[in-house]
C-alpha cells in the first residue's frame, strides 16, 4: 500500500501564512499542478465558536488517551503495546489539531490587533479634524471681538457738545438738514468742526510762540544789563566795607547772614530771627550767627525728580552690597539709631558778653526726625582763670544751663511723640546721647517756637514766632545771670579752698570785727556721699536735695570745736539760696537731732538768708554765709558755761558782747547780730 501511494504521484501543496510570495519557478516545476493552501483564508470561513468546541472536545479526548495509555501501562501486559501504538498516534493527531487551532487563534488575534489599530487611525485622524475646525471657531470668535471691540480714534477726542456744535458751527459744516438724522454723517460735520477750530489755535499758537521769543529776547537783553551791573555793585559793597566797619553797620555780613537763614529749619530760624531782633533792640553785647555746611542743607530739600537717577544708583549699589554681606540686626538698629539722631547741617551759635568780656557760648541744634531742639554751652573768659578743684562743675557744658527754669534739667526730650519713635529703635531714653547731640531744654524749645502740650491732644507742631519773642527777653536775662553767677562763684571757690572767706566791702558791717573761727576746708560731695550723712537727712526728705543740685562741704575749726557744714548750691543760685546741714564735735557730736543750738545756727544761716544778700544781684550769698557760719560758731563756743572742776583758764573766752547768754528751757544763745551797736541778741 506503502508502495502504491508512493508511486502514485500526489499534488505538492505550499502551507502558508499569508499572501503566496512570487518567486521564479524552474521550468520542471511550471508543468506540475500547484495549490496553495492559507490559513487566513481559512480563519474567514472557520466558525470561532465551533473551533473552541472542536478545541474542548480535543482536550478531553487527550485527557481519555492518555488516562487509558496510563492504565494499559499499569497492566504491563505483553498486549497492551500495540494499543499503546494506537493510542500515541491518535494523540499526535489531537496535538496537531490543537496546534492548528492556536495557528487560527494567533492569526485571529493578529487580525484583530491590525482591526483596531485602523480603525484608532481613523479616530485620530477625525479627532484632528475637530481640532482644526474648533481652532477655528476660536480664530473667528477672536475676530469677531477685535471687531467689536474696536474704537476709532475719534473717540478719544473729546469733542463738543451737540448743542454746543449746532450753535457755533456754520451751516456749510453743520448740514443739519443731513446730520439731524443720520448719526454717522453729524460724527463727521463734528470732525470737521473740531479740525477747523484746532487749525484755528495751532495759528494762535505760532503768534503766541512768536511773541514769547520776543519777550524772550527783550529779557536776555536786560539779563546781560544786570550781570554787568553785579560786579559794579560788588566793587561798591567792597569800598564801603571801612565805612561799615567804622560805623559798626556791617550791612555784607548780615546780607550774608540772611542768605544762609533761608536754608536754616523752621525753630532755628525762628531762634536766629528773633535773637537777632533782641541783640539789636536791647542787648548790642549778643552776637547770632549761622554755622554749618549751606550745600548739605540744599541737597535735603532737593526734589525727589532731580534724585531719582541717584536712588536707583544707590539701589544697585545696596543691592551688590546687601549680596555680599548681609547686616546683622545690630547693625541695622545701630544705623536706624543714628538716623534718628541725625541732625540738620546748619545751626545758629549765640554769644553772651558780660561787662568783664567773659563770654557764654551756646550751639543750638535742631533733630530732624524728632522736631526737638538741642543746645551745647561753652565759657570763655577774658583772663587765663585757675579752675579750683571743687570748681569743676561749675563750668562744666552739661551742668551750667540745668534748670534754668524750676525743674528743667534737659534730660527727657519734651516731645511726647518721640518715645514711640524710641521704642522703635531700641532707645531707651535721651540722656545717653546728650552728651553728642546737646541737651533738649524746655526753654530750648520755646526759643526756637516750639510748644509741647502734655495735656492736649498732639497735632503737629509748627514753629511760633510769638512764643519765642515772648520768652526771649527772660530766657537771655536768665542766662547772663546764670553766668554772672558761676564765675562769681568760680572765684569765691579760688579763695575758700586755700582758707580765706572772701567778704566785700559793702557786706563787712554784717559782721563783727573780730571773728576766731575759721574754715579750714572747702571741698566739693559726690551726691551719693551726701545721702549717706546721717546729719543731712532732714534736707533730703524735705526734698531739698536732688541729683541736679551741686554739693560741697566745709569744715570751720576753733581750737578743739570742728563744725562739720554740707552745703546744698541749687542751680538757680543766688536766687535760691543754699541749704546748710551742720554738726559739731565737741564734747561730743551734736546735731540738730540732739541739740536745739545747732538748730538755730541752720536757721540762722539758711533761713535767714536775706540778712546776708548784700547789694544785688547778692553773689556773695555763699560767702556771707560761711562768715555768719564763724561768727555762730564764736558765739556757741563762747557762751558755753565754763567747767568749774577744771582747773585753768577757760578755752573759749567771751569776747562777744550779749545782752543775755542764754534763754528759754532750750538754753537758746543768742545768735543774732546787731549792726552798728555790735552786741548779739535772741530773736
Amino acid at each position: 500500500m506503502s508502495s502504491d501511494s508512493s508511486k502514485k504521484r500526489k499534488p505538492k501543496v505550499i502551507r502558508t501564512e499569508g499572501a503566496p510570495q512570487e518567486s521564479k519557478r524552474s521550468r520542471a516545476e511550471t508543468d506540475q499542478d500547484v495549490k496553495y493552501y492559507s490559513e487566513e483564508a481559512e480563519v474567514e470561513i472557520r466558525d470561532p465558536s465551533k473551533d473552541y468546541e472542536l478545541y474542548k472536545q480535543t482536550c478531553q479526548e487527550l485527557q481519555r488517551l492518555m488516562a487509558e495509555i496510563q492504565d494499559l501501562k499499569s497492566k504491563g501486559s505483553k498486549d497492551s503495546a500495540v494499543a499503546i501504538e494506537e493510542r500515541r498516534i491518535q494523540s499526535c493527531m489531537h496535538f496537531m489539531t490543537l496546534k492548528k487551532l492556536n495557528r487560527l487563534a494567533h492569526i485571529r488575534l493578529k487580525k484583530g490587533r491590525d482591526q483596531t489599530h485602523e480603525a484608532k487611525q481613523k479616530v485620530d485622524a477625525y479627532h484632528l479634524q475637530l481640532q482644526n475646525l474648533l481652532y477655528e471657531v476660536m480664530h473667528l470668535q477672536k475676530e469677531i471681538t477685535k471687531c467689536l471691540e474696536f474704537k476709532s480714534k475719534h473717540e478719544e477726542i473729546d469733542l463738543v457738545s451737540v448743542e454746543e456744535f449746532y450753535k457755533e458751527a456754520p451751516p456749510e459744516i453743520s448740514k443739519p438738514d443731513i446730520t439731524l438724522n443720520e448719526p454717522h454723517q453729524q460724527t463727521l460735520a463734528r470732525l470737521d468742526w473740531e479740525l477747523e477750530q484746532r487749525k484755528r489755535l495751532a495759528q494762535k499758537y505760532k503768534e503766541c510762540l512768536a511773541n514769547k521769543e520776543k519777550i524772550l529776547k527783550e529779557i536776555e537783553v536786560k539779563k546781560e544789563y544786570l550781570s554787568s551791573l553785579q560786579p559794579r555793585l560788588n566793587s561798591i559793597m567792597q569800598a564801603s566795607l571801612p565805612v561799615q566797619e567804622y560805623l559798626f553797620m556791617p550791612f555784607d555780613q548780615a546780607h550774608k547772614q540772611y542768605e544762609t537763614a533761608r536754608h536754616l529749619p523752621p525753630p532755628l530760624y525762628v531762634l536766629f530771627v528773633q535773637a537777632n531782633a533782641y541783640g539789636q533792640a536791647c542787648d548790642k553785647k549778643l552776637a547770632v550767627a549761622i554755622e554749618g555746611s549751606v550745600e548739605e542743607a540744599k541737597a535735603l530739600y532737593k526734589p525727589p525728580e532731580d534724585s531719582q537717577d541717584d536712588e536707583s544708583d544707590s539701589d544697585a549699589e545696596e543691592e551688590q552690597t546687601t549680596k555680599r554681606r548681609r547686616p546683622t540686626l545690630g547693625v541695622q538698629l545701630d544705623d536706624k539709631r543714628k538716623e534718628m539722631l541725625k541732625r540738620h547741617p546748619l545751626s545758629v551759635t549765640v554769644d553772651l558778653k558780660c561787662k568783664d568780656d567773659s563770654v557764654l557760648h551756646l550751639v543750638f541744634f535742631y533733630l530732624m526726625n524728632l522736631n526737638v531742639m538741642t543746645v551745647k554751652s561753652k565759657v570763655t573768659t577774658a583772663a587765663e582763670m585757675t579752675t579750683p578743684i571743687s570748681a569743676g562743675d561749675l563750668l562744666s557744658p552739661g551742668t551750667l544751663l540745668n534748670c534754668l527754669y524750676p525743674g528743667d534739667h534737659g534730660k527727657r526730650t519734651p516731645n511726647p511723640a518721640n518715645q514711640f519713635q524710641f521704642d522703635k529703635v531700641g532707645i531707651l531714653t535721651l540722656s545717653d546721647y546728650v552728651t553728642e547731640l546737646g541737651h533738649p531744654y524746655v526753654w530750648v524749645q520755646k526759643l526756637g517756637g516750639l510748644h509741647f502740650p502734655k495735656d492736649q491732644p498732639q497735632h503737629a507742631v509748627s514753629a511760633d514766632n510769638s512764643l519765642s519773642a515772648s520768652h526771649m527777653e527772660m530766657t537771655m536775662k536768665l542766662l547772663r545771670t546764670r553766668l554772672q553767677s558761676r564765675l562769681a562763684l568760680h572765684k569765691q571757690f579760688a579763695s575758700l579752698e586755700h582758707g580765706i572767706v572772701p567778704v566785700s566791702s559793702e557786706c563787712q558791717h554784717l559782721f563783727p570785727s573780730k571773728v576766731v573761727s575759721r574754715v579750714v576746708k572747702w571741698a566739693a560731695l559726690p551726691y551719693e556721699d551726701y545721702l549717706e550723712l546721717s546729719y543731712t537727712k532732714t534736707v533730703v526728705e524735705a526734698g531739698l536735695a536732688e541729683d541736679t543740685h551741686l554739693y560741697y562741704t566745709a569744715l570751720v575749726e576753733r581750737g578743739t570745736a570742728k563744725l562739720q557744714a554740707a552745703v546744698v548750691l541749687n542751680p538757680g543760685y543766688s536766687s535760691v539760696p543754699p541749704v546748710f546741714s551742720l554738726c559739731l564735735t565737741w564734747k561730743g557730736e551734736k546735731t540738730t537731732d540732739n541739740d536745739d543750738n545747732i538748730r538755730a545756727m541752720e536757721s540762722e544761716v539758711s533761713v535767714c538768708y536775706k540778712e546776708l544778700c548784700g547789694p544785688r544781684p547778692s553773689y556773695q550769698l555763699l560767702t556771707n554765709q560761711l562768715q555768719r557760719l564763724c561768727v555762730l560758731l564764736d558765739v556757741y563756743l563762747e557762751t558755753e558755761s565754763h567747767d568749774t572742776s577744771v582747773e585753768g583758764p577757760k578755752e573759749f573766752p567771751q569776747e562777744k558782747m550779749c545782752l543775755r547768754l542764754v534763754r528759754g528751757p532750750n538754753r537758746m544763745k543768742p545768735f543774732k547780730y546787731n549792726h552798728p551797736q555790735g552786741f548779739f541778741s535772741h530773736r
